[in-house]
Formats: structure tokens, C-alpha cells, sequence
């Protein structure tokens, strides 16, 4: 899985910075509030810290370990002792400063970063408190925030990187299907689903209540032809959907359901591993319920396995067709529920990833 990077500013970001614009002794290091506790946040979400400034008024040289070395030294011991480290530190040390692409919002001091495929663009972000900053960010193609009296507090920023509810939109058009599913894992809202199949509509319905999240999907299908393409592929695009909302798992349950409906019972052994594959026992005492075949039911939570990435065991039992039917989806959307629920940080996982 691709890194995530935290590029952070230093002066009137992680401290503040004072009138004369110079920071050259300890009375006048002050940690910005909440800082502490959000770069902890950062980097038990996974994220890599590297710090990039144009400033170089800290006093940087060494002296030995045993003597504390200026106010840059002095801040980063500080970190450090919160559990706050930073896999490199870049300072623009040019001068004079005028033409130099190290400067930010030139990008000089990261081409080794610009040449390296193994982190996420997408994932990462950048923190300052100037224009620079941001117009730094878009420049190596990251999102730029900014703190500070014209910004957001750390607080604040944590919430917006860490807390931000968990969404995603597929669009899937084939020949046979025209599809969009739009997915907000972190969203309760009323199910809406227009396949032109009024029973599958409804069973996917149950998908989004069941499972606490807002689920909308609307398909153009050959159903002229027959259910199975609009079926098939809905599973295949609501899959891909979860899968993208869901991001890299941390904090998620992970696992998760026996469910009875009047006389059926329906069980699902759901783990959101990464690994499709598809288990089902049951069979259907009548071959369509409404517009579905029953034979296609077992196929959509395969095709769901296959683009989400997850190992299902759904088992059914019962008398009624339709009863048996609506206790698989309810009894998926909630395995589902437990599964995509979101609690702390951690990833559920020895390997690391998911």
C-alpha cells in the first residue's frame, strides 16, 4: 500500500511565530495549541512527517548529545518525546534566496520525493500557515491546508485529514449497463435504488438501511433482455464502491451476523479481508421472486466479493422464497454494518494491511 506523507511547515505552523519574524532563542519557541496532540494522531493513522521550511533561523548545528543545540534542536527533542518523529527534515539554506527553486513554492528540496512512486499523492497533504504553502502543495501535487490566524486550528486539521467521512461515487458504463453508485459510509440516510427491477430495488434498499450508511444507485439495464446483467453488474459497481469508501480499514470492526425472518433464517460470516471469496448453502423453494431470479441471488454477493474484496459465508434456510431472499440482504447489510464500523485508528490486521 502506498505511503501517506504529512509535509509540515515549522515557523507559525508547529510554533509560533513572533513579530520580528525571527525565532533565535528559547523564550521565544511556543508550540502552536493542539499541535502535539494531532501530529500523535497523524502518526498513528500511519502517516510519514517530513518537515519542509524555508527559514533558517533555529541555529541547526551540532554540539554534542548531551547539550541542547538552539531552539530547532530543542523542538524536535520536544516531539520526539511525544512520539513525534519526522522521516526527514528539508531546509532551504540558499542565499541569497531570490531564484532558487529549494524556496517554497518551488519544489527543489523534494524531487527525491517527486521520483518516488511509493507514496500517495492522493493520501498525502501538506500543512502551513502561508499562500506559499498551499501554492508549495499544488506544485508537488498534494492538498495544502493552512493553520493559524487565517487557517484552522490542529485540532481542526486532524479532523478534516483523519475524520473525513468515508465516501466514494462509481460510475459503470458497459453496453449492457449504465450504472452510479454513490456510497457515505459514515452517513445514516434513506437507501435510494432505481434498477428498474422493483424487488431487486428493494433488496438493495435493504443493503444501505441495514447496513447504516447512505446508499443511492441508479441503473439503466438491459432488462429487456434479461436480469442478469443489471444484477451482476450493480454487485460489481456497489463492491468497488464500499471498497473505495472504505480506504485503507483502520479502525474498522473488520468482521462481522444470524439473522431470522419469520421461518427463514439466514447467516453471514463476513471478513473484509482483502481476498474475495464467495461460500453459499441454501436453495430456493421457487425460481423468481418478482423480476429476480432466484438463482442470481447467490451470484450477487459473489460479484460483490469480487470488486469489495471480501470473504463471505452466507447460508439460508426457510420455506418462503421472498422471505428467504430479504433475510440474505438484510442478513449481509448487517454483517456489513458491524464490519464497516469505524472505532480509533488501529488496522485490524498482524500484516499491516488490508
Amino acid at each position: 500500500m502506498s505511503r501517506k506523507i504529512l509535509f509540515v511547515d515549522r515557523d507559525g505552523c508547529l510554533i509560533e511565530e513572533p513579530a520580528d519574524q525571527q525565532i533565535d532563542s528559547y523564550e521565544k519557541l511556543a508550540l502552536l495549541p493542539g499541535v502535539i496532540a494531532a501530529l500523535q494522531r497523524f502518526v498513528a493513522a500511519g502517516y510519514e512527517l517530513v518537515m519542509v521550511t524555508n527559514q533558517d533561523g533555529l541555529g541547526t548545528d551540532s554540539f554534542p548529545e548531551s547539550h541542547f543545540t538552539g531552539p530547532h534542536d530543542l523542538l524536535m527533542r520536544i516531539l520526539a518525546s511525544q512520539g513525534v518523529r519526522f522521516r526527514e527534515v528539508l531546509i532551504d539554506r540558499s542565499f541569497p534566496h531570490e531564484g532558487k527553486d529549494t524556496r517554497k513554492p518551488g519544489i527543489g528540496m523534494l524531487r527525491h520525493y517527486l521520483a518516488d512512486d511509493g507514496w500517495s499523492r492522493a493520501a498525502s497533504a501538506m500543512v502551513g500557515d502561508r499562500e506559499t504553502d498551499l501554492q508549495f502543495a499544488a506544485n508537488i501535487g498534494v492538498r495544502g491546508l493552512r493553520v493559524g490566524p487565517v487557517g484552522v486550528n490542529w485540532d481542526e486539521l486532524a479532523h478534516q485529514l483523519l475524520d473525513a467521512p468515508r465516501t466514494a461515487t462509481v460510475v459503470r458504463n458497459t453496453k449492457e449497463t449504465r450504472i452510479t453508485v454513490s456510497v457515505d459510509l459514515d452517513k445514516v440516510a434513506e437507501p435510494k435504488a432505481h434498477t428498474g427491477l422493483g424487488f431487486f430495488d428493494h433488496m438493495l434498499e435493504q443493503i444501505g438501511k441495514h447496513g447504516g450508511f447512505a446508499l443511492e444507485l441508479n441503473c439503466d439495464g438491459d432488462t429487456h433482455i434479461d436480469e442478469h446483467h443489471t444484477i451482476e453488474d450493480c454487485a460489481l459497481a456497489l463492491g468497488q464502491a464500499l471498497k473505495q469508501a472504505l480506504g485503507d480499514k483502520r479502525g474498522i470492526g473488520r468482521y462481522g451476523f444470524t439473522l431470522p425472518m419469520d421461518e427463514s433464517q439466514a447467516s453471514a460470516a463476513l471478513d473484509l479481508s482483502g481476498r474475495p471469496y464467495f461460500v453459499f448453502e441454501g436453495s430456493f423453494p421457487r425460481e423468481r421472486v418478482g423480476e429476480v431470479p432466484t438463482e442470481l441471488v447467490p451470484h450477487f454477493f459473489r460479484s460483490l466479493c469480487e470488486t469489495l474484496g471480501a470473504n463471505l459465508h452466507l447460508a439460508v434456510q426457510g420455506d418462503n422464497a421472498h422471505h428467504m431472499v430479504e433475510a440474505c440482504f438484510k442478513v449481509v447489510a448487517r454483517a456489513l454494518r458491524q464490519a464497516i464500523r469505524r472505532e480509533g485508528s488501529e488496522l485490524p490486521s498482524t500484516k499491516g494491511t488490508l
